[in-house]
């Protein structure tokens, strides 16, 4: 997928890992400027509300896996909560997520690989612009029911175009035919509002 925007192509058309963190890490200073000042970018905002509408405790403990520079946690604060873990593969965007003082922890792992956590060890995760060109396969679905508590919900973005090309409507379909998640909502919303991009917004609740 090719933008007219030259920020925006190199994360989009990383053919690797080793391209898309050398992407971020050029960005991270300047992503929430660029993203939410220059390409309008609100698809955190919309990740936070789809999350606090099935949410019935401020209590509850998340993972914002895929934090970024912790634009859906400070959405997150907004709204009372404050048992976050930050998680991200990108060392920089990490430190950026850091120093605004919204998480208890700041993990460094790649959702395209199992996690070093235990089973059922949130109530909730969210996933905002991970599941997009260039990034994370439909695979890593499993990795985060496994993490969340059965009952507990996962809320995340899926770029346009990305949603059927990348096959992560058929695994979604897949996982609620082997009743691990449940489908709460799916939406269209708005991602990159200057550049006209959306996303589809999706909430599961986990099953096993």
């Amino acid at each position: 997928m090719v933008s007219n925007n030259q920020t925006l192509d190199k994360v989009y058309t990383a053919k690797n890992h080793d391209e898309l963190m050398a992407a971020y890490k050029d960005w991270a200073v300047d992503y929430d400027n660029d993203t939410v000042g220059r390409f309008g970018y609100v698809a955190h905002i919309a990740s936070a509300e789809a999350l606090d509408k099935v949410l019935d405790s401020k209590d509850a403990c998340i993972l914002d896996a895929g934090c970024g520079t912790g634009l859906v946690g400070e959405e997150l604060v907004k709204m009372g909560y404050s048992l976050m873990d930050a998680l991200d593969y990108s060392k920089e965007m990490l430190d950026e997520a850091e120093r605004k003082k919204i998480y208890r922890k700041h993990i460094q792992a790649d959702l395209s690989y199992p996690l070093d956590m235990a089973d059922n060890t949130y109530d909730a995760v969210v996933c905002t612009g991970t599941f997009t060109y260039g990034h994370v396969k439909a695979h890593a679905f499993d990795e985060l029911i496994r993490v969340t508590k059965p009952g507990g919900f996962i809320c995340f973005t899926i770029r346009e175009g990305a949603y059927e090309e990348y096959g992560y409507r058929r695994h979604m379909i897949a996982l609620e035919q082997q009743s691990a998640w449940e489908l709460v909502g799916m939406h269209d919303a708005e991602y990159l509002k200057n550049e006209g991009i959306s996303c589809k917004m999706c909430t599961y609740q986990v099953q096993v």
